[in-house]
Parts: C-alpha cells; sequence; structure tokens
C-alpha cells in the first residue's frame, strides 16, 4: 500500500512538472511571436513611409520639370509615382495638364476624367476639362462643363459667353449677358463686349482720305461683309496708321465677335487714340478667343504692355511682359 502511494506521488509531480515544462514552453513560443510580429509591423511601417517619401520626391520633380516647360519628363516622374500609389487624383490630373500642354489631347481627356471619377465637384478639374474641349474646338462639350460651373459659382458664368461666341451661337450669349446684367454680375470687360454685340449695324463713318486702294477693300467689304476682306483692310489701315482703324475694327467686333484679330486691331486703334484703359478692356476681351496661337498671344500682350506704360502702371507692365517671354 505504501509502495503504491509513494507511485502516486511520483506520478502526480511528474505530471506538475510536465505541465510546468509545458507552459513555460506556450508562453515562450507567444513571446517569441509576438517579437517578430512586433518586427513585421515596424518593417511594414518603414516600407511605407519610404514609399511615401519616394512618392512625394517623384511628385516634387514632376511639378519642377513641369514649371521648366519639360512636359515629358514630368510625365515620366509621375509614371513613377502612379507605380507607387496607383490612381492618385493628383497624379492623373497632373498627367492631364502635361499631356495637354504637349497638345496630346486624347490622353490630356483621359486622364482628366479619370481624375473627375474621383472628385466629380472639382471646379478645377471641371476647368481643366473646359480648357482641353476648347482647345480641341470641341464648343458643345466645353458650353457642358461650363454651365455646370456657372450653376456652383455664378460669377464664372461669364465664360460661357465667349464659348457661345466662338460656337457662333450669338443669341445664347446675348442671353447668357442678359442673365448677368440682371444679377448685376456684369465685369467691366463683359460690359464692354455686350455695348459691341447690341451695336447697331450702320455703315461705317470713314474719312475721306482713303487711298484708292482702301477705298476698294471698303467697298468691297460693305458688299460682301467677309472676314478675309476686313482682315486686310485692317491691316492696310493699321500700316497706314489711318484713324479708320477704330471705325472698322468696331464694325468688325460687331460682326464677328469671336475673331480674336479685330479685338487686337481694335486696342491698337484705342492706344492711337490713347484711350488706354478701353484699349486693356478690348485687348483682353480678344485674348480670350485665342486658341494655341502663341505668336498671336505675343502680339496682344504686347499691345497691352503699351497701354500700362501710358497708363503708367509698371505692376502690370512686368506681368505682361512676363507673358511675352
Amino acid at each position: 500500500m505504501e509502495i503504491i502511494q509513494n507511485l502516486h506521488k511520483k506520478s502526480t509531480k511528474k505530471k506538475q512538472d510536465l505541465r510546468v515544462v509545458f507552459t513555460i514552453f506556450i508562453f515562450s513560443t507567444l513571446f517569441s511571436f509576438l517579437l517578430n510580429a512586433q518586427d513585421s509591423i515596424v518593417l511594414a511601417s518603414n516600407i511605407e513611409e519610404k514609399k511615401n517619401i519616394d512618392f512625394e520626391e517623384k511628385f516634387f520633380n514632376a511639378i519642377t520639370q513641369k514649371a521648366i516647360n519639360n512636359y515629358q519628363k514630368a510625365i515620366e516622374n509621375l509614371e513613377e509615382c502612379n507605380a507607387l500609389i496607383p490612381n492618385d487624383k493628383a497624379i492623373l490630373f497632373e498627367f492631364s495638364k502635361n499631356y495637354f500642354f504637349l497638345n496630346k489631347l486624347p490622353e490630356a481627356l483621359e486622364y482628366g476624367n479619370q481624375a473627375l471619377l474621383k472628385d466629380p465637384e472639382n471646379i478645377w478639374l471641371l476647368e481643366h476639362l473646359v480648357s482641353i474641349y476648347k482647345k480641341d474646338r470641341n464648343f458643345n462639350k466645353a458650353i457642358d462643363i461650363q454651365k455646370k460651373i456657372g450653376d456652383k459659382n455664378p460669377q464664372k458664368k461669364g465664360a460661357l459667353v465667349y464659348l457661345y461666341l466662338q460656337n457662333s451661337d450669338r443669341k445664347s450669349a446675348k442671353k447668357v449677358l442678359k442673365e448677368l446684367s440682371d444679377d448685376k454680375l456684369l465685369t467691366p470687360r463683359l460690359r464692354s463686349l455686350s455695348k459691341q454685340l447690341y451695336r447697331k449695324k450702320e455703315k461705317p463713318k470713314a474719312t475721306r482720305n482713303l487711298t484708292n486702294s482702301n477705298n476698294g477693300l471698303r467697298q468691297l467689304f460693305e458688299e460682301k461683309k467677309s472676314f478675309p476682306l476686313l482682315t486686310k483692310l485692317l491691316t492696310k489701315l493699321d500700316k497706314e496708321n489711318h484713324k479708320d482703324l477704330l471705325v472698322y475694327s468696331e464694325k468688325g467686333i460687331s460682326l464677328f465677335p469671336a475673331q480674336p484679330m479685330v479685338y487686337l486691331m481694335n486696342g491698337k486703334a484705342l492706344n492711337k487714340e490713347k484711350k488706354h484703359k478701353k484699349a486693356i478692356e478690348s485687348l483682353q476681351n480678344g485674348i480670350d478667343f485665342v486658341i494655341d496661337n502663341n505668336l498671336l498671344e505675343k502680339q496682344f500682350y504686347s499691345e497691352i504692355v503699351k497701354a500700362y506704360k501710358a497708363l503708367g502702371d509698371s505692376k502690370n507692365v512686368n506681368k505682361y511682359q512676363r507673358k511675352i517671354k
């Protein structure tokens, strides 16, 4: 009996010892797992942090390259950004802007629409898409988006006037001008444009001392009212420094309100008449109709610089001289 009791005690002690060993093993294994898990979390955190740093560096490089007009290099940096963090809204927007500057409009539109899907109410994206459609001369699409912008911000409805005129829809342009006038949202430039659009189509009161060649051009223009004939007449009047440049350029704005050339000539005529503030208004209206023509833009800016110089406005002189460069 004593022997059996001793054996039972030994068996019980062994079981207790085994429990202790097992418990130590379990805690040791669990502790080791926790340590390894913690190392993994730290490592993942470090990887994420490095990815964000690389992303920010590449994005900054892309912005820098775009600023110096190196658009292809900017796109290469954006591609690396996209590999790190795919389909980020800001990256898609930047892709679109760089392709726009490279005049690759299908790509610009594709990335712009992808960005818009992520942020449909973004005004800057919407305005960018208007610029793409405008450059592509798809004025119907541009108008649709500009209407949406105008609904959100009534002060931006004025851009619709220019788009309607570029789309040869004078009636809709006048309707928007009326709405803006009723809401007291007409800017000085739009007020000036409105006056030109509502100007009665009277026969210009030209001076009598026109040269024979100018007389011939004037008569042809009066008969046919064609823009090519007006262009020839205005060019000759400008070269001869003739006072009738103002008369015919004003008639040109009334007849062809979406043609930037007539505003340029009107600005020149007003500057010659020392009506510099009016010249600036007319030139700023006209430049909104310039699409993808750097030479014509520079001519507008040069004439605007002349007007601001005459007014002694050095701040705006410097501003528009930078645009020329």
